[in-house]
């Protein structure tokens, strides 16, 4: 079985292998288009329409954000408009309980790659890393990342840091990494709490220049983007990410 290379990781930066936030950010907010194409523009609500997916695509194009995120029954209507463009489909897989089979995230995985999706963020089973399974953890990540990377797609690692301890981060975020994780992502956005600095820091920590780390849940604002750039991140997801833009001189 050949293995492609993950793709679209080329917004890492590093120094003498560490990565190296302060020279991201400034890079990152010297110009709204440098950052939008760190930022995944991201419509997950469940009452989201046909018409807002493609609004959201055609926003995705304008600004040339790093991608446009749905969820699964979105993807070909997002890969129909996103076609040709350089911009791709991200989606959401085991979304948003991490409390999916590993079958059903093998094969969720498959359909959506299938259907032009080149980003995946999984959320992590999060009862079974509170319970210390940390083998069943780990054999769900790689089932997910093994398919992804397959197929040429990036897998992104939802933790859900707002449920976590500090000790089941940091246990969380290297069993990702160690399965095959192109990111690590602080949340999903429907748990009490998004994403923080601290996480973002504590996530890099333990990532180095291993793999990404997405900040996402909460981020409305330009300074709230600022901020996890600062701590850490490398990328964003947000829905408000055209409003962040414009506050940097977008139209």
């Amino acid at each position: 079985m050949t293995v492609i290379t993950p793709i679209r990781n080329e917004d890492l930066e590093f120094d003498n292998g560490t990565f190296d936030s302060e020279s991201f950010t400034r890079q990152r907010m010297a110009h709204w288009q440098d950052l939008a194409a760190v930022i995944d523009h991201t419509l997950l609500k469940p009452d989201a329409t046909r018409d807002q997916i493609e609004s959201l695509c055609d926003e995705a194009i304008r600004y040339r954000f790093a991608c446009a995120m749905v969820n699964p029954v979105w993807v070909s209507t997002a890969v129909g408009v996103l076609s040709g463009t350089g911009i791709p489909v991200g989606v959401v897989i085991g979304f948003p309980l991490g409390a999916s089979l590993v079958s059903t995230l093998r094969q969720e995985a498959a359909a959506l790659v299938r259907l032009g999706a080149r980003e995946l963020d999984m959320v992590i089973p999060i009862g079974q890393l509170k319970s210390g399974n940390h083998q069943a953890v780990a054999h769900a990540i790689h089932a997910a990342s093994s398919v992804a990377h397959h197929n040429g797609a990036l897998l992104k690692v939802i933790l859900e840091t707002t449920l976590l301890t500090v000790e089941e981060k940091l246990r969380g975020a290297e069993i990702a990494i160690q399965a095959g994780a192109d990111f690590l992502k602080t949340s999903t956005g429907f748990a009490n709490g998004g994403a923080t600095a601290a996480d973002v820091a504590l996530l890099r920590g333990v990532a180095g220049s291993r793999c990404g780390v997405k900040a996402s849940g909460g981020i409305r604002k330009l300074a709230d983007v600022r901020a996890m750039l600062e701590a850490g991140a490398n990328r964003i997801g947000a829905s408000a990410s055209v409003a962040i833009v414009r506050e940097l001189g977008a139209e």
